[in-house]
């Protein structure tokens, strides 16, 4: 058997990566500290990442991903190294220090390679071949900064993440050699991994005369509570990796399990993780806004930096779950982390901004953390002794280096109870509190901004202002939500429904890839049932059909990552896990689904129950369902058809947002003050009123004229 033989393909590595020391701390240099003139310009200088642009003065030679890097390590018969970021990486910012700033090892890596840099952001076609073969190769720990290792043609045979600089060198030297001396290993090496990638993406359909059950969803949510950490909330905490990440998806899923099933559990499962989250030091309790993980399994010292993909989906989640609960926490953290999404993401045309940096000064969360003499400077001192006492203040610090991370483990009537005081009182101090600190904050040196607009990132922001404005009935929010939209519209839509991925002090250059499609569609088809202008389903149809043309595949009945259009790479891949975002596939079979209920399309209800069915057997059998969540949420669409409500007349908002109060995820909305051209809404227009229509499959119930009459009969 020779499976696995490039696991032996450079011995010496996977004893160095063994001495990774990861929790090594670099100082950046201090921002602000460039020097008028630069010793090294590469070609990065001319691209519009902020990633790119951080190394563009580095004396790696760097390229950016294209022909040009790779036709180059062909004519030299030189190796790549494809090394794969994003600005807000702490650990990329570490290594750059390390490794890429030191001309020592620049003129290694100058001499006996061709190096690229990827900002995965922009390209999450290219990053995920490569993290592929990073797990693929036994490289150790897989993550970002990503450094593969790869045959001139763009063959990976090696990779692995962050690397200090005495490691980075032998690896160097070790791969130099070896492909110098015995390139057949290498060889061996790619071809056994390109095979390995070209497979994955491999599905098992089950039989098509199965049926979606409520037994077989109930197995699988089963596996889902079975791995919640019900007092804290989130996974349960591997004691190795004690990291915990907020899971949007995951959430959303239990949610709709249990207004489906009345499953307490399941609530539970959603409160106690929400609820921790919202108190933890994840969460900005100053500033607004949830970093990307947690350090630790109590969600108290973040990994600091903020995410626009993350805190769009909250935002959806929160708000979802306050229509359920309507419990204040709730409704308090999305309008907070709209605050700082308006205050510091959003750019003049109304785009949102990708990501601030976890670190500033050098030192990662300095922005974010404070010693208790500070505060005790700032406010005055009965103010400071129930700020301290709330958000969990210590002399001695209760992070590291003798600095505080605010987060609340003591409920309010508690500390309202030792200051004898009021709740009103003490929401009063607190808020007076956060104030004086939040512009006391603003003096310090800010983490970067990575200000590039990515279309499937600020879909997912645009959904939840969407999702916020109707649990609250806040017609700002619906603002912001059409001006992004139209943004998009105007700038990323371009002839033929073709979209492009980012947009950057006015440029937009990169062909989309799945994701953006299918977030975009979904924000749309959200946009559509909160105004009720058909231009919105009418976008997300011709987006959907876009993709059709170009991503679809007739084989597998699944979507490919990357357009038809673009430049292959080793690999066509397919996006079909969910992860932190939802996959492409799952959100585009949801699409589908929802679009050919609007729109009466068998053919795109079909596409979706295939879809559904190519994967029902990869999450039922998996133990761990969570990384198909939101199949999960398509399945139980399939358990349970929606409801069709149509409203039709003059009065159609104010009943819509009285529908609005309640969480009904078993419904799509449709209608208007006018009948439009969807088929469904045909004939509903009576004159002078405003009538509700309650529908599944075509057929209507008696159309009733009060919200509480039509919530009985979807109930």
């Amino acid at each position: 058997m020779r499976k696995h033989s490039y696991l032996l393909l450079i011995p010496a590595l996977l004893l160095l990566i063994a001495c990774n020391t990861s929790n090594t701390r670099a100082q950046q240099h201090k921002e602000g500290s460039t020097e008028p003139q630069y010793a090294y310009t590469n070609e990065l200088v001319n691209q519009s990442s902020p990633y790119l642009l951080q190394h563009a003065h580095n004396p790696v030679n760097w390229y950016p991903w294209g022909e040009k890097a790779l036709n180059k390590a062909k004519k030299e018969n030189k190796l790549l190294i494809i090394s794969v970021g994003y600005a807000a990486c702490h650990w990329c910012h570490v290594m750059e220090h390390e490794s890429f700033e030191d001309t020592t090892v620049a003129r290694i890596m100058n001499e006996k390679f061709v190096c690229i840099k990827v900002d995965r952001e922009e390209r999450p076609d290219v990053d995920d071949v490569y993290m592929t073969a990073c797990h693929l190769s036994g490289g150790g720990s897989c993550g970002w900064p990503l450094n593969a290792f790869a045959l001139p043609d763009g063959r990976p045979f090696w990779a692995g993440t962050y690397f200090p600089k005495k490691t980075w060198l032998q690896i160097l030297d070790n791969i130099g050699n070896t492909y110098v001396n015995e390139p057949e290993k290498i060889m061996e090496g790619a071809d056994q991994i390109l095979n390995n990638i070209q497979r994955m993406d491999e599905v098992q359909y089950f039989d098509s005369d199965d049926e979606f059950t409520a037994r077989r969803l109930d197995k699988i949510a089963d596996k889902f509570l079975a791995a919640i950490d019900m007092d804290k909330g989130g996974r349960k905490a591997n004691p190795s990796r004690p990291n915990k990440f907020p899971m949007p998806n995951n959430y959303q899923f239990l949610l709709e399990y249990h207004h489906q099933t009345g499953d307490k559990k399941a609530l539970k499962a959603v409160k106690v993780t929400l609820d921790n989250m919202a108190y933890g030091g994840i969460y900005d309790q100053l500033g607004g806004g949830f970093a990307r993980y947690s350090t630790d399994p109590n969600w108290k010292v973040p990994h600091f930096e903020k995410m626009m993909y993350d805190n769009g989906q909250l935002v959806s989640l929160y708000s979802s779950a306050y229509q359920l609960t309507k419990k204040p926490l709730y409704k308090q953290r999305v309008y907070e982390t709209l605050d700082w999404v308006e205050r510091e993401m959003t750019s003049p045309e109304g785009g949102f901004f990708s990501s601030l940096d976890a670190d500033s000064e050098g030192e990662e969360g300095k922005f974010y953390v404070w010693t208790k003499e500070e505060i005790d400077i700032i406010l005055d001192k009965k103010e400071a002794q129930i700020f301290n006492a709330y958000y969990t203040v210590k002399t001695a610090g209760n992070w590291e280096h003798g600095v505080n991370v605010l987060h609340v483990t003591s409920s309010p009537k508690k500390i309202a109870d030792k200051y004898d005081l009021k709740i009103s009182e003490l929401e009063a101090s607190l808020l007076a509190s956060r104030k004086k600190l939040m512009k006391a904050r603003d003096q310090r040196i800010r983490p970067l901004l990575d200000d590039k607009v990515l279309t499937s990132w600020n879909a997912l922001m645009m959904k939840g202002y969407v999702d916020a404005y109707r649990a609250f009935d806040e017609q700002k929010f619906l603002d912001i939500a059409l001006r992004n939209a139209n943004f998009l519209v105007q700038n990323q839509v371009k002839p033929g429904n073709r979209l492009n991925r980012n947009y950057k002090d006015g440029k937009s250059v990169i062909n989309a890839f799945l994701d953006d499609y299918a977030l975009l569609i979904d924000a749309f088809i959200s946009l559509y049932q909160a105004t009720f202008d058909e231009q919105w389903l009418n976008k997300a149809k011709d987006l959907t059909d876009y993709t059709l043309l170009n991503f679809y595949d007739d084989k597998s009945k699944l979507f490919y990552y990357t357009s038809g259009i673009d430049p292959a790479l080793i690999a066509r891949k397919k996006e079909l896990s969910d992860n932190v975002i939802s996959s492409s596939n799952s959100v585009m079979a949801k699409n589908l689904f929802h679009l050919g209920t609007f729109l009466y399309n068998e053919d795109y209800l079909d596409k979706s129950e295939k879809m559904l069915k190519a994967m029902t057997l990869q999450f039922e059998n998996n133990q761990q369902p969570n990384f198909y969540a939101n199949w999960c949420s398509l399945m139980t669409k399939y358990v349970k058809e929606p409801y069709e409500v149509a409203i039709v007349g003059e009065d159609w908002a104010d009943k819509r947002a009285e529908f609005d109060q309640q969480y009904l995820p078993n419904v799509l909305f449709l209608g208007g003050k006018e009948e439009g051209t969807l088929e469904l809404l045909e004939n509903k227009l009576t004159e002078g009123e405003t009538m509700i229509y309650v529908c599944k499959k075509k057929v209507c119930k008696l159309p009733v004229s009060e919200v509480d009459k039509a919530l009985e009969l979807v109930k």
